[in-house]
């Protein structure tokens, strides 16, 4: 198994878990989840960029993505921020604005080992059902290609914080 690769797996009948191993610290993997401009850079939707990215980031705050592309529906999510550990872990709830499917609950833990962070994404949904269908959605390229951005962004990132010798 190569811990760059993102991995998925299903611990419960309603539960998705993500996890991806980042060549950065967590600060800066957590900056990247949570700030605007960076989300911008590295969370896509197929055809689609991020376009509308609200986020207040406080227990009780919300955040809102609109995701928009040339001759394609915009595609919209939303949710609510139950838990702020800064560079540690983000709880939310998720819901999309044309799905009604429910709302799903989100925990990302991040850990950092040597320099090396450890995302996990736990998405727990309303039913086994709703679960399968993001899974039979392209749940897999669509988040292998949202997090190789994200690698992209950290590697930049790091490349910019570095003295110039």
């Amino acid at each position: 198994m190569n811990e760059r690769t993102l991995q998925i797996s299903t611990p419960t009948d309603r539960a998705v878990v993500l996890t991806r191993v980042f060549d950065a610290p967590r600060a800066m993997v957590f900056a990247a989840l949570t700030e605007p401009a960076l989300l911008k850079r590295w969370l896509e939707a197929p055809g689609r960029k991020l376009d509308l990215c609200e986020i207040d980031l406080r227990v009780g705050g919300a955040y809102h993505f609109v995701w928009r592309g040339p001759g394609k529906k915009d595609v919209g999510t939303r949710g609510v921020y139950r838990e702020i550990v800064p560079a540690e872990r983000i709880v939310n709830s998720e819901t999309w604005d044309d799905w009604d499917a429910g709302e799903i609950a989100v925990t990302t833990m991040l850990v950092e080992n040597s320099g090396r962070t450890t995302l996990t994404s736990t998405s727990v949904y309303p039913s086994r059902e709703v679960r399968d269908s993001v899974l039979h959605s392209g749940l897999e390229p669509g988040a292998t290609e949202s997090y190789d951005r994200l690698a992209e962004v950290l590697a930049s990132m790091l490349t910019a914080t570095k003295p110039a010798n």
